[in-house]
């Protein structure tokens, strides 16, 4: 094979795989704002708690006193764009759907590494001129235990 068949082979290659994102996006979009109100649902802490391994952090959140009028993606996903908060709700269902259908969910569920900077990013968005005045070399919720779904709330 020369040059020129390997160079038309990487092209054609480069052609599918930018249809098959192309298409992806597509099917991504219509899910996230398709069907009628599935994306205000899916932000709603109702659906979160369609899981029974979440049934736990559902009740300790909704007795949880001042973040109990907040929702789960309030905390738990990125609100500094749309494009971000979109992107990373998708990724993140995913990967829980994967997780729960596959049986992998663990005894004990934990916040993530990407998920603890996420959260991080949201204490920090939400309570800016608190924050300010405090050393910040920790996360929020290792002092503020109680705000852990496993601590708070119906215990």
């Amino acid at each position: 094979m020369g040059i020129r068949g390997f160079l038309g082979d990487k092209r054609k290659l480069l052609r599918i795989s930018g249809l098959v994102v192309l298409v992806l996006a597509v099917v991504g979009v219509y899910v996230n704002f398709g069907p009628p109100g599935l994306y205000a649902k899916s932000s709603s802490p109702e659906f979160c708690a369609q899981c029974h391994v979440m049934e736990a952090e559902y009740e300790n959140w909704f007795h949880s006193g001042g973040h109990s009028r907040l929702k789960c993606v309030d905390c738990h996903l990125p609100n500094d764009n749309m494009a971000r908060h979109v992107t990373w709700k998708g990724y993140e269902g995913m990967w829980d759907a994967f997780v729960f259908y596959s049986g992998r969910v663990p005894e004990r569920i934990e916040v993530s590494p990407s998920g603890a900077v996420i959260l991080q990013e949201n204490c920090r968005r939400c309570h800016a001129e608190t924050v300010a005045r405090i050393n910040e070399d920790r996360n929020c919720w290792q002092c503020h235990r109680r705000l852990s779904h496993r601590n708070s709330g119906a215990m």
